[in-house]
């Protein structure tokens, strides 16, 4: 039973098959045309964290691609307060074709997609967040034609986001450099998994080096969700690691901005650079929609 939990799940040509997928869904969307490719199939989200983007694309492209969605979560289920999830996902894999689920704790995921006998998709966890990296790789994609060869310099904490950029970007062939405060990079399994990859992942700490002449610079919040106690402390310690115009300087001509969101403006990211004319953010966070209904798609299929 294939399931996604990390970008490492799939190979180069089906990633590439689903990017495809992706792209072709989102002009049939613009041009007025749905089709129905999971009509009378059953798909469950079950979210620990809250969510915006993720659990609106989803909901959005379930219902747009015919299927039936089923909300759960930990206010309507008793996972942690009585019922171990190794259960529920016996049971409800039992009910339902597809399971997407965004998760504190990785292994959480891996416990399910053990259990539950149905496709599993990581709708994000502590570890990684696969669906964010398809969805960044179409929008660098769309605007460059190739990722391949392409600098991508990732600015900030070398946490989930960050992994899963990293290792899908390195599989497609390109470039990463992740620039972070000492103490603060990528997990070392990381930088292993990326060994033998057509592309490379490298941690600097040097943001000027990171930048110089990348083709697409990006960040995320300093401050994630569970992180809101460290948050002053936080702030002191990636002081110098925002994408302002000046920092922009120093990377391609062509370079284009990305941000997964939420952003604090003035911390990572200032607004100037978010609605300026090099912000890809946009188009990056709409893209979310069209690559879940081609992994969705992808999943179920092969099933049948």
């Amino acid at each position: 039973m294939r399931s996604y939990l990390s970008v490492l799940d799939f190979n180069e040509d089906e990633t590439r098959e689903i990017l495809d997928s992706a792209a072709r869904l989102k002009a049939e969307r613009k041009s007025g045309k749905l089709h129905p490719y999971l009509k009378d199939t059953h798909i469950a989200l079950y979210f620990e964290k809250p969510s915006v983007r993720t659990r609106t694309s989803f909901t959005v492209g379930i219902h747009e691609l015919g299927g039936h969605l089923v909300e759960l979560g930990t206010l309507n289920t008793k996972i942690g307060s009585g019922e171990h999830i190794e259960d529920f996902a016996s049971v409800i894999g039992r009910y339902i074709h597809l399971l997407v689920a965004r998760v504190f704790d990785h292994p959480s995921l891996v416990d399910m997609s053990k259990m539950a006998g149905v496709p599993v998709i990581n709708a994000l966890s502590d570890d990684s967040h696969p669906c964010q990296a398809l969805a960044d790789v179409l929008t660098i994609l769309e605007r460059f034609g190739q990722i391949k060869g392409r600098r991508i310099a990732f600015v900030g904490e070398g946490n989930n986001v960050a992994v899963s950029l990293s290792l899908l970007c390195a599989k497609l062939g390109a470039e990463v450099q992740v620039v972070s405060p000492d103490g603060y990079g990528l997990p070392s399994w990381v930088m292993e998994s990326a060994n033998g990859l057509p592309g490379t992942v490298n941690q600097l700490q040097d943001i000027d080096k990171a930048v110089c002449d990348a083709d697409v610079v990006y960040t995320d919040t300093w401050i994630s969700m569970g992180q809101e106690k460290d948050a002053e402390e936080r702030r002191k310690i990636f002081t110098g690691y925002q994408i302002d115009d000046a920092l922009l300087k120093k990377a391609s001509d062509e370079v284009i901005v990305m941000h997964c969101l939420p952003a604090i403006r003035g911390e990572e990211i200032t607004k100037e650079v978010m609605y300026g004319p090099k912000s890809a953010i946009w188009d990056q966070a709409e893209n979310r929609l069209h690559v879940q209904k081609a992994l969705m798609i992808k999943l179920i299929e092969s099933t049948r």
